[in-house]
């Protein structure tokens, strides 16, 4: 890889590093443009919970207008004439309870959810089952019933804050729950619109509440909407939870202007989905970390292949000078091991140098070479061939490597040879030594 190449491949990595923070940063506007959105609020759970819901068993609903209960424009006369609901048989039953437990879940448009919840501890007995059976029998009643105490508030509170207010939806259901106790619920749920004045950002609520009396054995929770905060209560709460207001009757006593709770719009809660609008830098930074490893990857590369073109030509030689220097020493080496004659009697006539030439120069299969070609020579006749051009010696695993057969075919040939009488064979350490008989040296 040349330099101009070098330079494309660090090119196209930018390109692709790009490419990947573009992409990851489209997740993050879309959430980012989720949170400017908003999200539902608090209240709109609350109405699920305990708003409006599908009669069913031990579930019922009145309409407004059902239970005789209006905004306080209707008539007299018209009063006459609406249909009487038949008061309930067991309602007194409800003034038995073990305690109340009154929920009010404020939307942001001042409207109020309430939940009123009638609890009884001993779920089986002939008590709770009468009350539960006459609800069931006559929801409408009950409605009524409920209603007609808390529409005497509301007119309080109307005419107090001067606010035009109303009582709708309202429903009753019957259930029992197992934990910690075993309970009964009377449950009671409707929305009184225009509770809790609004301005701007901010709402305030309990002044509403002017006719209302916390007795003993009674719980009066608020919760605020969603993304907003408490920022001011009185009297002060008894159980305090971060986002709620709770007042238990016997622990606290409304006096005059109480209860009142200002609750104003999280300006942080704004702030907080804009936070993923940073994590960019950390795709950048992974990005800009990634692009450096592969250009470093690349260089890194493309000098290793310039060096090993560069060192090529001095291995070879090495090579060359390693392989001449192995060939010229086997000659040597017969002298040493037999043990016997002389430099004199060592020394090939004149046919022999013709025939073998010079060592490490001319192999059994060089074309320098006198005789025929190695291709029409028996494998015995190339093992002799071989055997004369190194003077009469040679190792057996040196056979192997320069006629390039398996030990196997070379030990098999050998065997023939030895067999015949044509080489004899003896070893030297752990190798096997081939020699041509005494009779042919001596030739």
């Amino acid at each position: 890889m040349d330099g101009r190449g070098l330079r494309a491949l660090i090119c196209g990595l930018v390109v692709v590093g790009c490419a990947l923070a573009v992409v990851w940063s489209v997740p993050v506007a879309v959430v980012a443009t989720a949170a400017d959105a908003g999200t539902a609020p608090h209240s709109a759970q609350a109405e699920d919970q305990f708003g409006v819901q599908d009669a069913g068993q031990g579930q019922y609903l009145l309409q407004e207008g059902d239970n005789g209960v209006g905004n306080g424009d209707e008539d007299d006369d018209e009063d006459e004439n609406d249909e009487e609901i038949p008061a309930p048989e067991a309602a007194g039953h409800l003034d038995n309870a073990t305690d109340v437990h009154i929920s009010i879940s404020l939307h942001e448009n001042g409207t109020a959810t309430f939940t009123v919840d009638y609890r009884f501890e001993d779920a089986e007995s002939a008590e709770w089952q009468q009350l539960r059976d006459d609800v069931e029998e006559n929801p409408d009643g009950y409605v009524a019933y409920e209603l007609d105490d808390w529409e005497t508030i509301r007119a309080a509170g109307e005419n107090e804050t001067g606010r035009e207010m109303a009582i709708s939806n309202g429903s009753v259901t019957t259930d029992t729950s197992s934990t910690p106790q075993e309970l009964g619920h009377v449950t009671f749920s409707f929305q009184w619109s225009s509770f809790a004045y609004v301005e701007l950002n901010q709402l305030e609520a309990g002044d509403a509440l002017v006719d209302f009396t916390l007795v003993e054995g009674r719980t009066l929770h608020v919760f605020p909407p969603e993304d907003y905060i408490i920022s001011d209560v009185d009297p002060a709460s008894d159980d305090p939870p971060e986002e709620s207001v709770r007042w238990n009757g016997g622990e606290t006593e409304f006096m005059d202007d109480q209860p009142w709770i200002v609750m104003i719009e999280n300006g942080e809660s704004t702030t907080e989905p804009v936070e993923p609008e940073e994590s960019p830098a950390m795709p950048w930074l992974i990005v800009g970390i990634a692009l450096g490893v592969l250009a470093a990857a690349g260089a890194g590369g493309w000098w290793y292949k310039r060096r090993t073109r560069a060192s090529a030509p001095a291995a070879g030689s090495e090579s060359a000078t390693n392989t001449g220097d192995e060939s010229l020493a086997p000659p040597a080496e017969p002298p040493q091991a037999a043990g016997v004659g002389s430099s004199d009697t060592a020394a090939p006539d004149s046919d022999a140098d013709v025939d073998s030439g010079s060592p490490g120069t001319a192999g059994p299969d060089s074309p320098a070479s006198n005789g025929p070609p190695p291709e029409l020579l028996s494998n015995e006749e190339r093992v002799l061939r071989l055997l004369k051009e190194h003077g009469g010696r040679i190792k057996q695993q040196q056979v192997v490597s320069e006629l390039e057969w398996t030990e196997a075919k070379t030990s098999q040939v050998v065997g023939g040879l030895r067999e015949d009488d044509a080489i004899d064979v003896f070893r030297i350490g752990r190798e096997n030594v081939l020699a041509l008989p005494d009779d042919e040296d001596d030739e």
